[in-house]
């Protein structure tokens, strides 16, 4: 499974901790990020990322692409509904990719626990 990891800037010390906590299950995939949020994760895990650019350098343009071309099969993008600032990555035209593509994408931690353990329902 190839899984991509974004989070505004609010949300990384989220996806973080859910890096953290499913060190073990993410491990046995092939993972992809923005380039902050990927090496943060890095930083705090044993975790093999692909980073791409960063968010606003077109980093999740870059995965959006990915989507597009059959090469993303799971997307967590922890976003922050409130707070988000004009430079961090807009989701509306990754959330349409993933909906015209079916694949699957969670905005939150809960969200994307439940799709980590029903994975094998995904496909």
């Amino acid at each position: 499974m190839r899984i991509a990891l974004i989070a505004h800037d609010k949300k990384k010390a989220d996806i973080i901790q859910f890096a953290i906590e499913n060190e073990v299950y993410l491990a046995k995939h092939s993972l992809f990020a923005t380039g902050t949020t990927g090496k943060m994760i890095m930083e705090k895990t044993q975790l093999k990322i692909h980073c791409f650019k960063s968010g606003p350098l077109g980093g999740d343009q870059e995965i959006g692409a990915r989507v597009a071309n059959g090469e993303i099969d799971m997307v967590f993008f922890f976003r922050d509904p409130l707070t988000s600032q004009p430079h961090e990555p807009d989701i509306s035209a990754l959330l349409r990719l993933c909906d015209v593509y079916e694949v699957p994408l969670a905005t939150n931690r809960k969200t994307a626990a439940m799709m980590i353990r029903s994975e094998g329902s995904l496909c």
